[in-house]
């Protein structure tokens, strides 16, 4: 992991809120760089601002990851990913799409010469299904096929 991320987000604990976002049947992931060996796919979220709602920073971390405007629905579940020095507790929730034309965004928090977001795109569950798992984020592993991540609910340590 790079120096610069271990610096912006190394060392606390981090409240992010992440959203489910499926249209025509497809997930919309965000491919990050330089969390992991290869490809990190996860779906778009980041963390909250002070005086922030979880709900007002979900819809901002939208468009600036993938230019779309949703509007965030139901409470879903937790995750808590700990690798030292990365603390992170997720917040995730269905959203629903509202508008906008897909576009790899940015995230305003790094430099623009060491940005992680690599790439926006929807996926076809099938194609989710056949990707490398340590790819993915952690919460597939607690479903038997990606589209059940809709119907999980409560607590998961990553």
């Amino acid at each position: 992991m790079p120096t610069s991320i271990q610096n912006l987000y190394g060392n606390k604990v981090r409240i992010r809120v992440c959203g489910i976002c499926v249209v025509s049947d497809q997930l919309l992931l965000i491919n990050h760089h330089g969390l992991r060996a290869k490809d990190f796919w996860s779906p778009p979220g980041g963390g909250i601002e002070l005086g922030e709602t979880m709900q007002g920073g979900l819809e901002r971390e939208f468009l600036e990851e993938t230019n779309l405007s949703v509007r965030c629905k139901d409470f879903l579940f937790i995750a808590e990913f700990i690798e030292l020095p990365i603390h992170a507790v997720e917040l995730f929730f269905s959203v629903e799409y509202q508008g906008g034309d897909l576009k790899t965004g940015h995230d305003p928090e790094m430099n623009a010469d060491a940005q992680i977001i690599k790439e926006s795109r929807f996926h076809q569950w099938s194609d989710i299904a056949k990707m490398d798992k340590n790819e993915l984020h952690g919460i597939f592993k607690y479903v038997p096929e990606p589209a059940k991540i809709l119907d999980l609910r409560g607590y998961f340590k990553l």
